[in-house]
């Protein structure tokens, strides 16, 4: 990584890395799977209020959601990673192994700008990544 680099941009580069040679475990190109962390985040915010959800995408090995929490970010993170686990685990036939990484990348969106250019990197995440050619095409 280049220390010159500001956070944002040393993010960038790690996501733009991991849609080019996917680390780690892909359950999340199964769709069950996707399923699973797609029905979380609508439970999350539709029926638990944890949330109003903005944007949202799931690719092979991470996620991204732009999203205005009604609650600590860290609960509703934990609440997020512990439900949608469980039954990806149970799916996968895995227990007593962590589905998802401790860390996530929280930051705060200051202004309409901001929060439109994020807007745009998740909804454009999977053509950025060669894999459609518009956003609509990624299920």
């Amino acid at each position: 990584m280049n220390p010159a680099q500001t956070e944002g941009q040393r993010f960038v580069a790690l996501d733009r890395q991991m849609d080019r040679a996917p680390t780690g475990p892909t359950w999340l190109k199964d769709p069950r799977i996707a399923g699973v962390v797609r029905n979380t985040l609508l439970t999350g915010c539709e029926q638990w209020g944890l949330f109003d959800l903005s944007a949202w995408v799931i690719m092979s090995n991470h996620v991204h959601i732009l999203l205005q929490p009604h609650k600590k970010p860290a609960e509703i993170m934990c609440t997020l990673k512990s439900a949608s686990a469980r039954e990806a685990n149970r799916i996968l036939g895995r227990s007593g192994e962590a589905f998802w990484q401790r860390e996530s990348y929280d930051r705060w969106v200051r202004n309409k700008a901001e929060f439109d250019k994020i807007i745009h990197y998740i909804e454009w995440n999977p053509v950025t990544a060669g894999l459609v050619n518009q956003p609509e095409d990624f299920p």
